[in-house]
C-alpha cells in the first residue's frame, strides 16, 4: 500500500505560549513514532507552501486578510480566548494548507493510495469567518473544496473523529450537498455544538455525540450504527478523515476512553468503505490530541493501518 507522508518544520513554527496544550512537541513525536522499522516503507515528501488562495476556498477574502494582518512581529497575540497568534503562524498555516491540497492531488490522480498530513494548527474548529479552538483555517474544508474545484470531485465525505465536535466543518458544509460533514465527539464539551439533531439544509450533517465517560464500546456502536452507514450511502468519491486523537483515554482535555485499537479499527473501516465507494481514496488530516504518549502510539496505529499493516 502505497501510503504518503507529509509534513513540515514551519508548522513548528506557530509558537503557543508556555503551557498551551496545542504545541510544536506534537508534531515532534509524530515524527519520533514514524521513525520506527515498520514505517520504512512510507513515502515521506516535504508539505509544499500553499497560499491564501486556498485558504479562499472555505473563508471570505476579509477574514483571510485580517488573519495576515494581524499576525504579530514579536510575541504571541490571542485571537480568540484559546487561539493565537505568532510570527510564525502564517508559514505554518500555509504548509498545512499545502499539505493537504497536494495529498488530494495525489490521491485522487492515484499516484499514492492514501495520505496522512501531519501539520498544524489544526483546522476542524475554524469556520467561515472566526478563528477558534486552536484553529485559524479549515483545513479539511479547503480539502474537501479543493478536490472539487481542481480535479471535478463531486462528492465527498469528512470523517471526523476528534473527540471535540467540528463546529467550524460543520458550519461550512451546513447548506452543501456535496459534502456530507460525519461526526463522533463528545457533548456536552467545546465547543457546545454537535447534537444529534443538527443535520445540515439537506441532511448531510451528522452527529453521534458520545457522553463522558464512554470507551470502546459506545464509540463502537456509533461507527457501525450510525457513520458508516451514512458515509456508504453517500457514497463519495472521496473521504477525508480530520483525524484528532485526543479521545484517547490518556488525553488532558476530554473524557473518552478510546485506545489506539479503536483508531486502527476506524481507519480500517473507512478503508474498506473507501475500497467499496471511491477506490480507496482517503486523506487524512491531523487535528487535535494532547498527550504526547497517547497522540504518538495513535497516530503509528493509524498510519500503520493506513499502510493496511
Amino acid at each position: 500500500m502505497n501510503t504518503l507522508y507529509l509534513s513540515h518544520p514551519d508548522c513548528l513554527d506557530h509558537q503557543t505560549q508556555l503551557g498551551h496544550p496545542e504545541r510544536a512537541d506534537r508534531l515532534l513525536v509524530v515524527e519520533r513514532a514514524l521513525e520506527q522499522e515498520i514505517f520504512s516503507g512510507l513515502l515521506r515528501e516535504s508539505a509544499p507552501r500553499g497560499d491564501e488562495t486556498l485558504a479562499l476556498l472555505a473563508h471570505p477574502e476579509d477574514y483571510v486578510r485580517d488573519i495576515y494582518e494581524a499576525l504579530p512581529r514579536e510575541d504571541i497575540i490571542n485571537v480568540a480566548d484559546d487561539t493565537v497568534l505568532s510570527p510564525g503562524s502564517w508559514n505554518a498555516a500555509m504548509r498545512a494548507l499545502g499539505a493537504c491540497s497536494y495529498a488530494v492531488d495525489e490521491v485522487v490522480t492515484r499516484k499514492v493510495d492514501n495520505a496522512f498530513c501531519a501539520i498544524r494548527p489544526p483546522g476542524h474548529h475554524a469556520e467561515r469567518d472566526r478563528p477558534m479552538g486552536f484553529c485559524l483555517f479549515n483545513n479539511a474544508a479547503i480539502a474537501a473544496r479543493h478536490a472539487q474545484k481542481e480535479h471535478g470531485v463531486d462528492r465527498v465525505a469528512i470523517f471526523d473523529w476528534d473527540v471535540h465536535h467540528g463546529n467550524g466543518t460543520q458550519d461550512i458544509f451546513w447548506a452543501d450537498k456535496s459534502v456530507l460533514y460525519a461526526s463522533t465527539h463528545e457533548m456536552p464539551l467545546f465547543p457546545g455544538t454537535g447534537a444529534a439533531s443538527e443535520r445540515g439544509e439537506h441532511d448531510t450533517i451528522v452527529n453521534a455525540p458520545l457522553h463522558a465517560g464512554d470507551g470502546s464500546p459506545a464509540f463502537r456502536e456509533a461507527l457501525e450504527s450510525v457513520i458508516l452507514p451514512r458515509i456508504e450511502a453517500f457514497s463519495p468519491d472521496l473521504i477525508i478523515i480530520s483525524a484528532g486523537f485526543d479521545a484517547h483515554w490518556r488525553d488532558p482535555l476530554a473524557n473518552i476512553n478510546l485506545t489506539e485499537a479503536d483508531f486502527a479499527l476506524a481507519t480500517r473501516a473507512i478503508l474498506n468503505l473507501a475500497d467499496r465507494r471511491c477506490g480507496g481514496r482517503v486523506v487524512s488530516i491531523l487535528e487535535g490530541g494532547y498527550d504526547l504518549v497517547g497522540l504518538s502510539r495513535s497516530v503509528a496505529a493509524h498510519v500503520t493501518t493506513l499502510m493496511r499493516g
